[in-house]
């Protein structure tokens, strides 16, 4: 018996040793990218939008659970979604959770777990956050929020983590009210200030050369007056010194983490370079602004700086004020004396085509920032919103009455008569060669003087009445389509550059981000604000939203 005893004894052991790796196996993986919008309400509720990208190393546990730490229990797990690749899973249960803190999500990834050596995309939406407002620290008209986005423990997590965060505050908050806070080290020192799809102005911050275990901490704050006054959590003051008399300092846990994966980056930066508005047209008035051109009409929808300046360049020839004399590089010569009726940017534009390199370019880049000007001006106590479907319907029935011509000749026809705001359509190259597949465009008795190679076909400047057999010149739709994108590439390449660049230029003075206040504000964990708090991944939690490091299972 004894002798039996030890043999099984013997065996269980052999099969712990065999079977220990497999169970020592822990999470190890990279974290590439890792992007967080997080939503700040008018109703003061914070949502959440968390895309996570992973490289499971190959030696480390499979992915088959995130558990995602939340700044509160103030949410229902109805409220939540996620999926895997694009794969949607339904198993998100509070009750499962089991990273570090108390407050969280333990999302399954069931049948799309990712597996050592593969890389997954998690994404999480949380709806209807509540209690993630107080009382800013050194403004007490202010609201606080602040978010410390996901991180890992340092021993499953390697590399660097391309990280942006993106607040997006809430709606009718005017561009000069908010503040952002003082950045984590390693981001710029400002953030980047637009407008989303939605009109809401967006703080966004971005380093190339994060990492996936470190804590950074975002904030930003707004007049309480966009949200509910029982949004702003109220603070008991004497809490800290309650907790001191207690007789230990009690760790107050936060939110737990997640053993997740991070995000593939969408950057807000590039696209804020790119808005040359300023925000304000877009939260002022009612109604329509009728009468714009089509210029400042693509102006207005924030059409590539390059195309605008083609639209300019069709208009003042077709006005008899310039012609081409090169393609390549782009030359034209004015001819004078100038007539009456030009539009004032048309006056800049012949200007500043009157001088070379660097002088040319700064002509067209002040030509551009007086045009936005002047549309901002003109916009004052209109709907950007309504105004740009106006301008978006008189586009669509202008592709209309081209698209409807039954002749090759009425669709010439038409297509000149509409031209510059059939150009306000993002795809009009491709649909002009579309429209006149298979059958030719009759020419613009102008169109020699923009493109040489087409050679002129009267000496009038101006377009004629187009008839059969009126001696009109033929191309190929094809080909006339792409005279028109070659001339727009021409603006990019040859005269202002790099076109990224030559539009930052003008952004930088028609819609510079808002000035960062020189003090650093702390949603009610500073001076005056509630009490501050150690939990136990050392989050601030008075006035904050914050997400600790998770230990995956």
């Amino acid at each position: 018996m004894r002798r039996r005893l030890l043999s099984i004894l013997l065996i269980f052991t052999i099969l712990l040793l065999i079977s220990s790796p497999a169970t020592a196996q822990s999470y190890l993986f990279q974290l590439p990218t890792e992007t967080v919008d997080a939503y700040w309400n008018s109703d003061g509720t914070l949502a959440l939008d968390y895309t996570l990208v992973f490289i499971n190393d190959p030696s480390g546990h499979v992915i088959d659970y995130v558990d995602l730490g939340l700044p509160n229990s103030n949410y229902s797990d109805s409220n939540i979604t996620a999926s895997v690749n694009g794969n949607q899973v339904n198993d998100i249960s509070s009750s499962g959770f089991q990273g570090q803190g108390s407050v969280g999500v333990a999302i399954g990834l069931g049948q799309y777990s990712i597996q050592p050596g593969s890389t997954g995309t998690f994404q999480a939406h949380i709806e209807q956050i509540s209690g993630v407002l107080y009382t800013d620290s050194q403004d007490n008209t202010y609201a606080s929020a602040v978010l410390k986005p996901a991180y890992f423990i340092s021993s499953i997590v390697t590399g660097n983590t391309d990280l942006t965060v993106t607040f997006h505050l809430p709606p009718e908050v005017k561009p000069t009210e908010p503040k952002w806070h003082a950045a984590p080290s390693g981001f710029p020192s400002q953030p980047e200030a637009g407008l989303d799809g939605q009109g809401r102005i967006i703080y966004s911050w971005r380093n190339a050369n994060a990492n996936g275990h470190t804590q950074y901490e975002f904030g930003a704050s707004f007049p309480k007056s966009y949200v509910p006054a029982g949004a702003i959590v109220t603070v008991n003051p004497f809490a800290g010194i309650g907790t001191f008399l207690s007789g230990a300092i009690l760790p107050i846990l936060c939110i737990g983490g997640f053993i997740a994966i991070v995000v593939a980056g969408l950057s807000s930066s590039s696209r804020r370079k790119q808005k040359y508005l300023p925000p304000k047209i877009s939260i002022e008035g009612h109604g329509i602004k009728r009468g714009l051109t089509a210029v400042e009409a693509a102006i207005l929808l924030e059409q590539p700086l390059d195309k605008i300046m083609t639209m300019i360049l069709f208009s003042v020839i077709k006005k008899n004020t310039a012609e081409v004399i090169t393609r390549d590089p782009l030359e034209i010569k004015v001819n004078q004396p100038l007539p009456e009726d030009l539009q004032p940017y048309e006056k800049d534009f012949l200007e500043a085509f009157q001088k070379s390199g660097l002088d040319r370019r700064k002509g067209l880049r002040d030509m551009v920032v007086n045009l936005v000007k002047n549309v901002s001006e003109k916009m004052k106590g209109f709907s950007r919103q309504e105004t740009i479907a106006y301008y978006t319907d008189i586009t669509k029935r202008a592709w209309e009455q081209v698209e409807t011509a039954n002749t090759p000749e009425v669709k010439s026809q038409k297509y000149e008569e509409v031209m510059e705001w059939t150009m306000l359509d993002k795809d009009y190259d491709g649909r002009t060669q579309e429209v006149f597949r298979n059958m030719p465009v009759f020419i613009p008795m102008w169109w020699g003087h923009y493109d040489p190679s087409f050679g002129r076909t009267a000496s009038a400047p101006t377009a004629a009445p187009i008839s059969v057999g009126g001696g009109a010149a033929r191309a190929p739709g094809a080909d006339f389509a792409k005279s028109i994108t070659t001339g727009v590439q021409t603006f990019s390449s040859k005269v202002v550059g790099n076109i990224n660049e030559f539009t930052s230029s003008i952004t930088s003075v028609t819609n510079p981000p808002p000035k960062v206040s020189t003090s650093t504000y702390k949603g009610g964990g500073g001076s005056g604000g509630g009490h501050s708090c150690v939990c136990a991944c050392a989050c601030a939690c008075a006035g904050c939203a914050c997400a600790c490091a998770g230990g995956g299972r």
